[in-house]
């Protein structure tokens, strides 16, 4: 667009960012939200937030219901769109490691759009190793699944990182060296 500075833009959205997700992360150490839910779904919106500085097509949180009455069947923590690539993207903000089970429903979500959606999985905690082996498996299927931390992108945002060079690195070894979880340099 012509007369906008989108590095100016950027720039200026980084501050708010970094401060609404200090505020998030401040609102749960100390108790303000007790309820996981209530954490997720603040979460969601920082990251949401993030990703359209990024310029990065971003699509909310939304369900999906089923097609004979049996109501909503998918419930998803949002979309984005990068290079022409769909990501879900889950969030959890959870005290304990994140194990199979954990990471599975999001799995079944990538696999039922049959390889015309790719995954992205958020978390506060860490992934357990058998999570990790399950999103590297599914490789085998036409799944890709990539692992993050929360901490990995509030380190992208201290250091003025590039969000999509980041995911962009993690989706290729993800891919390339069955990685699901590669910390990019940042």
């Amino acid at each position: 667009m012509a007369g906008i500075d989108a590095g100016n833009l950027l720039s200026s959205s980084r501050g708010p960012i970094q401060s609404m997700l200090t505020a998030v992360a401040a609102a749960a150490i100390n108790g303000s939200f007790l309820q996981t839910h209530k954490r997720g779904k603040a979460l969601e919106a920082v990251l949401n937030s993030l990703f359209a500085a990024y310029g990065i097509l971003v699509r909310e949180a939304f369900t999906v219901k089923g097609r004979c009455g049996e109501g909503v069947i998918e419930q998803i923590d949002g979309l984005i769109e990068i290079d022409g690539q769909l990501y879900l993207v889950e969030l959890k903000w959870w005290n304990s490691a994140l194990g199979t089970a954990d990471v599975s429903p999001h799995m079944v979500r990538v696999f039922g759009r049959g390889g015309q959606a790719r995954g992205l999985f958020i978390s506060y905690s860490d992934y357990t190793e058998p999570a990790v082996t399950t999103c590297r498996d599914a490789l085998a299927g036409g799944a890709v699944v990539v692992l993050s931390k929360l901490q990995e992108i509030v380190e992208l945002i201290d250091r003025e990182g590039d969000i999509k060079k980041w995911l962009k690195a993690k989706v290729t070894s993800a891919i390339v060296d069955k990685n699901p979880l590669f910390l990019p340099p940042i």
